[in-house]
């Protein structure tokens, strides 16, 4: 692996640990940590790889802003999650930003299956999905009538209700990165 390649990995696997970390402690995600993780991550691409790797970094960041923007949008996930996403796509680039989604998205969605299952909510849920399932098959991304992330995350038992995406991202771009071929 070259070294511009591991130093990006690096830095974004930094950015991943703190933000799970400030995501599971108090279910927030700082722009203190995601603003410098995107200027570094655009910056260290133009720097490693001219206007290509500059080019790559900011179609990464863009992949990542694109695939949470409409979660956020429909009250899904917080703007932290969605800025995350955005930073590391800046330093992995489109492709594996995308594989790192997908896989935050499964594990979010077999950590909220097992909340459910412990909370015994299963036929809530189960009618909360289909719900959600036709809003977006109707392009409806208007936020829905449950509260606001920011609200959810100050009750007291936020820690049975809600997912920290954060950290289900730190888990999936470990996953990625450590089956990926090239190893880390």
């Amino acid at each position: 692996m070259a070294g511009h390649e591991m130093m990006s990995l690096s830095a974004a696997a930094v950015a991943c640990l703190i933000a799970a970390g400030t995501d599971l402690w108090k279910f927030k995600v700082y722009n203190a940590l995601t603003l410098p993780a995107l200027a570094g991550g655009l910056i260290a691409s133009g720097l490693s790889g001219g206007w290509a790797g500059l080019a790559t970094s900011g179609l990464g960041a863009l992949a990542g802003f694109g695939l949470l923007v409409g979660f956020f949008a429909m009250g899904g996930v917080g703007a932290g999650d969605v800025k995350l996403l955005t930073a590391l796509g800046a330093w992995l680039g489109p492709a594996l930003t995308l594989h790192v989604f997908l896989a935050s998205a499964i594990l979010a969605g077999l950590y909220a299956l097992a909340l459910t299952i412990l909370n015994g909510g299963l036929r809530q849920a189960a009618a909360d999905l289909m719900h959600l399932a036709l809003r977006m098959l109707r392009l409806d991304f208007r936020p829905g009538p449950a509260a606001p992330i920011a609200v959810e995350a100050a009750r007291g038992d936020r820690r049975r209700r809600l997912v920290p995406f954060a950290a289900m991202t730190c888990a999936g771009f470990f996953l990625v990165v450590l089956s990926d071929h090239r190893g880390f």
